[in-house]
């Protein structure tokens, strides 16, 4: 188990020994299979926008904006772009005349319409022995150019994070996402005095490279968009790190005989996000963005949901304030009416038929936490969480982002309903992270610590498990009130595989 000789070791880290021996009692316990009553959809959970209410919506962010309103907007961006180009990669392994390849051979694929990539006209400053302009001549050369893509002789993409990748070309310049979040963020997450607090978590191989791309760009896109950039960066932290161990839940120790730590997966940036101050924070994944001619869609759904957003913090606000003066039967009826209509969800049933000072004493303490709007799209076959009605630890039913990961998709019951989901979670949130004092909340007071999950991963040939903590916008967020919107397909565009750029949304 824990050794002296491990002390340093987890001081430096700044995990506890108690934390380490919970989490490897956690492996041994496992994580209870979250109940799913059923999915959220349009008519039940999930709130669809008329161009009124978009409209609406969009004017009481811009209100707000003119009232003083800071925001900021959150980009997790600290994954490396490896899996991007993994059928790359694969090539590499095992080389072949690309006209023997399948037609729907990613590899293939990539090398016939190499031109349409923004990062060609870098490949062919690397490359200027080859005519990278003649189809042929790319297929006999395939080995050579997808190697110069991927390796340090060249762009080195299997290295660099996804967001200093080249995703758009424009007419005098390509850009990466780091770039275009830049850009993104001045159409909404702009004050009234036109800065535009932007963060992004990263990891500490690749700040410098940020920083780098930041400054070589940064007054050019200040020019463009006449907006003051706040530009910050944040790591995931140490201690969040959570223990390997082998199949037999004792810890994994490596060649020096040192215990293994791994990071705890997107959920542990919650302490991150828990550092940011602002009163309305954007949150988007760092490769779903798009060239600029198709902001204005993404633009006017994002405002919108920040006005949603503050509409709902303004009733929230209210309520509790009234809850906190004069006490009555039909303020209690008002805010379950709330409840039912905005936030579909009710108080527990056994507190129905309770004194009105016990229902007010639920009340106050139910509104008083975090609020998230949550962007779904329909599901079109992605893989990953949808939105879902839970029961949570005191009956009540609440709105919840749910992975496979997290149901027991051996209970036939169950798997009928996730598979029942008829809309994405695509990471589109809106978060209000301060009460009803203009305190900033504690995030960490409202994580589900029974949401995460444990996987199996090799290392060094060994077979090990991991624990990965509770999502970000899953477990991280599972006791905020939170509400579901339904925005277009069109303002989901992520890039899992390197060919996904070639799709018309990021062609511009």
């Amino acid at each position: 188990m824990i050794q002296k000789t491990d002390f340093k070791q987890l001081e430096d880290k700044g995990i506890s020994q108690a934390t380490v021996e919970e989490q490897i009692e956690r492996f041994r316990e496992g994580f209870p299979a979250l109940k799913i009553e059923r999915a959220a959809t349009l008519t039940d959970g999930i709130i669809p926008v008329s161009p009124e209410l978009l409209e609406k919506y969009q004017n009481i962010y811009k209100q707000e904006l003119e009232n003083g309103l800071k925001p900021l907007k959150f980009i997790p961006a600290s994954g490396a772009a490896t899996r991007m180009f993994k059928a790359l990669y694969q090539y590499l392994e095992s080389p072949e005349d690309p006209d023997k390849l399948p037609e729907d051979d990613l590899a293939k694929q990539f090398i016939t319409h190499l031109p349409k990539f923004a990062f060609f006209n870098h490949l062919k400053g690397l490359l200027k022995g080859i005519d990278l302009n003649d189809q042929a001549t790319r297929k006999a050369k395939a080995k050579e150019i997808i190697a110069r893509v991927l390796n340090t002789d060249g762009l080195n993409y299997g290295f660099l994070p996804k967001g200093l990748i080249h995703f758009h070309q424009y007419p005098d310049t390509s850009r990466t996402p780091m770039l275009e979040h830049l850009i993104e963020a001045s159409c909404y997450a702009r004050d009234k005095k036109g800065n535009a607090k932007v963060h992004f978590t990263v990891s500490p191989e690749h700040l410098d490279l940020f920083k780098k791309e930041l400054n070589e760009n940064i007054a050019r896109i200040k020019e463009q968009t006449g907006t003051d950039f706040d530009v910050s960066f944040s790591f995931q932290k140490p201690h969040t790190d959570t223990i390997a161990v082998l199949p037999d839940n004792e810890p994994f120790r490596g060649e020096e005989g040192k215990l293994l730590f791994r990071p705890g997966g997107h959920g542990a940036l919650i302490e991150n996000l828990n550092d940011c101050v602002a009163d309305i924070i954007f949150i988007k994944n760092i490769d779903n963005v798009v060239p600029e001619n198709q902001l204005p869609l993404i633009t006017n759904y994002k405002k919108a949901l920040g006005g949603l957003a503050l509409e709902i913090r303004n009733k929230v606000f209210s309520f509790i304030d009234k809850l906190n003066g004069q006490l009555s039967t039909e303020l209690i009826n008002e805010i379950r009416a709330f409840l039912k209509e905005t936030l579909h969800t009710d108080i527990p049933g056994h507190l129905a038929d309770a004194s009105i000072e016990e229902q007010k004493a639920y009340l106050i303490k139910y509104l008083d936490r975090p609020v998230r709007v949550c962007g779904m799209v329909k599901n079109e076959g992605e893989p990953g969480g949808g939105p879902f009605r839970v029961r949570n630890s005191d009956g009540q039913d609440t709105l919840q982002i749910v992975e496979s990961s997290q149901v027991n998709m051996d209970n036939p019951e169950q798997k009928k309903i996730f598979d029942a989901s008829t809309h994405f979670n695509p990471v589109d949130l809106v978060c209000i992270t301060k009460n009803h004092q203009g305190q900033k909340f504690n995030l960490l007071n409202y994580i589900d610590h029974e949401t995460g999950f444990i996987s199996k991963k090799s290392v060094s040939g060994k077979t090990i498990k991991a624990l990965e903590r509770p999502g970000l916008w899953n477990g991280a967020m599972a006791n905020w009130l939170t509400i579901f919107v339904e925005v277009p397909i069109e303002t989901f565009n992520p890039v899992k595989t390197v060919n996904d750029l070639l799709r018309p949304a990021h062609q511009g």
